[in-house]
């Protein structure tokens, strides 16, 4: 590692922050969670003393959790750069979950808050590296692929923009970790951005069967229908049937494919492949 020093981890609480710390406790390492509310923390289970600041509330509680940061981890949302970097002490190392999302053709509000992150990570001069990762699949709560595979409970035929012939590239919640983990122990000189995904690149249509495989089911037939339907279709919530959001399904009517040399040269990290991730995923839930 470049410092032995503890981590301080904002966002605890959530499902990657959370499992980092899981990480980070099993490999010997000190934390120091920074969480908005202590009960929930707490409930958690980690025998390990929090701080209480919330991130869009009063600054110099945030400075006073962070006085004495030499390594930072951000797993709460990139939006909120701008006040770590302020709260933050120089010499502090930054690491921060971004997302893929800021490379649509349609940005959302999410998408746009990690912009405004990673413009303000860029002019900083931080030492550290704001991860962008594609679709996480397999953590405690998360709602990707848990939903698909309800979805598919319900529906015999699976309606999908082009017929699923998109390309997407999820990666599995193990592999994320792995590669906080990676950049926390680099030695960054001054701000950079990486994206990390999944090794396999599969079409929507395929992904939806190795789901329906992984969960135990029957993979279903795939009817192609015209996006703007679709998008109509999902602003009526259906009682009975997982909500998805119009925003998600022009989503699914784009490519999102990108080059994870970097995460392999730079972190070491061999993504786990989708048919294990998943395999892994249900067999939890299970």
């Amino acid at each position: 590692m470049t410092d032995s020093g503890p981590v301080h981890v904002i966002g605890a609480t959530g499902r990657s922050g959370l499992a980092l710390c899981h990480a980070l406790t099993a490999r010997g390492q000190t934390i120091i969670p920074v969480v908005r509310s202590l009960s929930r923390w707490q409930a958690t289970g980690i025998a390990c003393p929090a701080r209480v600041a919330d991130l869009q509330g009063n600054a110099d509680r945030l400075h006073a959790a962070l006085a004495d940061a030499t390594s930072i981890v951000l797993t709460a949302h990139a939006r909120h750069l701008p006040a770590v970097l302020a709260a933050a002490p120089p010499q502090a190392r930054i690491v921060a979950l971004g997302s893929t999302r800021i490379f649509t053709r349609w940005p959302d509000a999410h998408g746009r808050g990690v912009m405004e992150g990673a413009r303000a990570f860029a002019r900083s001069g931080r030492d550290g590296v704001l991860l962008h990762p594609t679709m996480i699949y397999g953590a405690t709560g998360e709602d990707n692929v848990q939903r698909l595979a309800a979805l598919m409970r319900c529906l015999p035929i699976l309606p999908l923009p082009g017929g699923g012939r998109s390309r997407i590239q999820p990666i599995w919640q193990g592999d994320v970790t792995r590669a906080i983990l990676a950049a926390v122990d680099h030695p960054w000189d001054g701000p950079h951005s990486m994206v990390i995904a999944g090794g396999d690149q599969v079409t929507y249509r395929d992904f939806t069967r190795h789901v329906a495989l992984a969960a135990g089911l029957r993979p279903r037939p795939v009817a192609p229908v015209p996006g703007w339907l679709l998008v109509a279709m999902a602003r009526i919530h259906l009682s009975g049937l997982p909500h998805i959001a119009p925003a998600e399904v022009r989503r699914l009517m784009e490519d999102k494919i990108f080059d994870i040399t970097p995460m392999r040269m730079q972190l070491g990290l061999t993504p786990t492949p989708l048919t294990v991730g998943l395999e892994r995923t249900f067999a939890r839930r299970g």
